[in-house]
């Protein structure tokens, strides 16, 4: 879960699809660069959420913005449009200090500074853990939608929160597991509206969550997953779905330090910034090369080796990794521009994202180069944030 420390001179980067307004530029276009997202220039930003089709900033001082697509509410206000392509503040959140959010299929969650949380967005399967409401014929029915964001999980000190498809997770200040909404797909599993407990997890430090399948890092570095697994990504060696959490397979002796799940597959990230993916390789959202073959365990991803990785977000069908040094390398499907480089050609090699902005004007002239802190995914396009490294400027204050 990474977030980035806030600069005086740092920039919102976007690019990939636009056409839900998800890039924050003021209109739908697509970028196959990276550009600058102006309307935060003038905010401290120290997290960036980019979901299927929506994108969120977290303030330094706590405000969340959002932008993309409105028709369910995702925004955090009533859709008076079905896209907005400007960040706006979610106004319900504003007197509270939010330190991190998620964006899941079609719902949204935030965490405040003092444990509590909350959703909003599409509710139809209970994945905003609202109590259905009595109908006048004494059946129960959810909202459909919560447009306005409202508490969730009322009972539970909150340190981390996770959204899936149709499902949420949130990760206690205990270092206990819970879930509510529906965790498989449609059919599968009756929803829940109540956060229930994961059994078996323990000391948890880390959660992630792709559309069905679920993360988890527990304090000692084991990783445990469970959920769906059609494609291998709880990294079993098989593609049998789990119900529990199971051990996965193939990473002991490492020292895990971050992980990841994109829509259907995994990453874990090692303290010598190594990256291991497996799950559903198609388009090669995995880092394999020319191999864009489904991998049901771990598998070292060798064509980043040497490249001290701190971060992997995972995408609906590409990912990005981040180095400690500030350079970005994409990989997946690459249509609509969203790997970042100028060509929208689909490959399974990590090709490095350029930052070509200018530096901001100084009263040394243009000096200094853009280095990615954060980095993060959604279905079709990217966001990062972004920091100018300058000598000038350092041996100036």
């Amino acid at each position: 879960m990474a977030v980035s420390e806030p600069s005086s001179e740092s920039v919102i980067l976007a690019w990939g699809s636009g056409e839900d307004g998800q890039l924050g530029m003021g209109d739908s276009q697509e970028e196959e660069w990276v550009c600058s997202v102006k309307a935060l220039e003038s905010q401290s930003i120290t997290a960036v959420v980019a979901g299927s089709r929506n994108s969120l900033a977290i303030c330094e001082d706590g405000r969340l913005s959002t932008w993309g697509w409105n028709q369910r509410g995702t925004l955090g206000h009533p859709p008076e449009s079905k896209t907005e392509s400007a960040p706006s503040l979610v106004k319900a959140l504003a007197e509270v200090n939010v330190v991190q959010a998620a964006i899941g299929g079609w719902h949204c969650l935030a965490v405040d500074d003092q444990g509590r949380a909350y959703a909003w967005g599409g509710n139809e399967y209970g994945q905003c853990g609202e109590e259905p409401e009595k109908k006048e014929d004494g059946s129960k029915a959810l909202r459909r939608d919560i447009t306005i964001p409202q508490r969730c999980a009322p009972k539970l000190s909150v340190r981390q929160v996770a959204a899936g498809g149709t499902h949420s997770v949130v990760l206690t200040q205990e270092g206990h597991v819970w879930t509510w909404g529906q965790p498989w797909p449609p059919g599968d599993i009756k929803q829940i509206y109540m956060p229930v407990r994961v059994q078996g997890l323990e000391r948890v430090r880390l959660i992630a969550v792709g559309a069905f399948h679920n993360l988890s890092l527990l304090e000692d570095g084991v990783l445990w997953a469970w959920g769906n697994n059609e494609y291998g990504q709880l990294g079993t060696g098989d593609t049998q779905p789990r119900s529990q959490p199971i051990l996965v397979q193939g990473l002991s002796g490492l020292t895990l330090v971050d992980i990841a799940a994109g829509g259907w597959h995994s990453t874990v990230i090692t303290n010598k910034g190594e990256v291991y993916a497996w799950g559903r390789g198609e388009h090669g959202r995995l880092g394999f090369g020319d191999d864009k073959s489904s991998k049901m365990v771990p598998q070292k991803v060798q064509l980043l080796a040497g490249e001290d990785i701190i971060q992997v977000s995972c995408g609906g069908t590409h990912s990005v990794a981040l180095t400690r040094d500030g350079r970005m390398f994409s990989y997946g499907r690459g249509d609509h521009g969203r790997l970042g480089y100028g060509r929208k050609v689909t490959t399974g090699h990590p090709m490095e994202v350029p930052i070509n902005l200018q530096p901001p004007k100084t009263s040394y002239g243009r000096h200094g180069r853009w280095l990615a802190k954060l980095v993060a995914c959604g279905g079709r396009h990217t966001l990062a944030i972004a920091t100018l490294d300058d000598d000038r400027l350092k041996q100036a204050t």
